[in-house]
């Protein structure tokens, strides 16, 4: 499960970063409201920490153009305005949950394993399912008409990236930094050499799916 955390307290902002990621989530972090949007309409999170106080643009403003663009990933607000009209107002505004501050770690991890039982939400280690094709994300491992192989940690992200979206054309943008990170600094032909690798495994497997080029835009996998 990838988390983005936008929380303009450093220490904060970190130190839940390092708790999460004990715990065996991915994480991400901002610290302006100015970037916030960047970060978010990316796509790339299966939820977002977002603090309610924020430089340059506060957080129900981001949340409020987020809902209002069709995002749907959950959203929990932090924040220190704990009064009963702010918990309505960032609810109304499009907010999963709401969490005030000063909050123990412990009650937050609980918020966000409330969330991912949600129907939609994330789900632990499910077998993702797509045309005569079967990949285990626990596992790494791509199962086909004839036969079964083992992907490469960064072969079963694509993997699992495309088959939670079929037949929808993803941008290069939107793969870079689902599978590699919002800042990571990579050649743009690595992702390319990856779409090749896992075309050979789809054929390795006796599968007839397919990874579509779509040219200017990105990718798609089709039947």
């Amino acid at each position: 499960m990838r988390i983005l955390i936008v929380e303009d307290d450093e220490k904060l902002c970190y130190l839940v970063q390092f708790q999460l990621e004990k715990e065996g989530f991915y994480v991400d972090t901002c610290l302006d409201g100015g970037d916030a949007s960047y970060y978010m309409d990316q796509n790339a999170y299966d939820l977002i920490l977002l603090d309610r106080m924020l430089p340059h643009v506060d957080g129900v403003t981001i949340l409020k153009e987020y809902r209002k663009a069709g995002h749907t990933t959950p959203v929990i607000l932090l924040t220190a305005m704990g009064e009963l009209s702010d918990k309505i107002q960032g609810l109304n505004s499009g907010a999963d949950d709401y969490l005030v501050k000063p909050f123990a770690f412990e009650e937050l991890l609980a918020r966000i394993r409330c969330i991912a039982r949600r129907p939609k939400g994330y789900e632990e280690n499910p077998l993702l399912h797509f045309a005569d094709i079967t990949y285990d994300p626990v596992k790494n491992i791509l199962t086909g008409a004839k036969k079964s192989c083992s992907l490469s940690k960064k072969e079963g992200s694509l993997t699992e990236l495309f088959m939670r979206n079929p037949g929808q054309t993803l941008p290069r943008s939107t793969i870079l930094t689902r599978v590699w990170g919002p800042d990571a600094e990579i050649e743009d032909g690595n992702l390319d050499n990856y779409i090749y690798f896992i075309r050979r495994r789809l054929q390795t497997v006796g599968s007839q799916v397919t990874i579509k080029t779509v040219r200017g835009l990105g990718y798609c996998i089709e039947k």
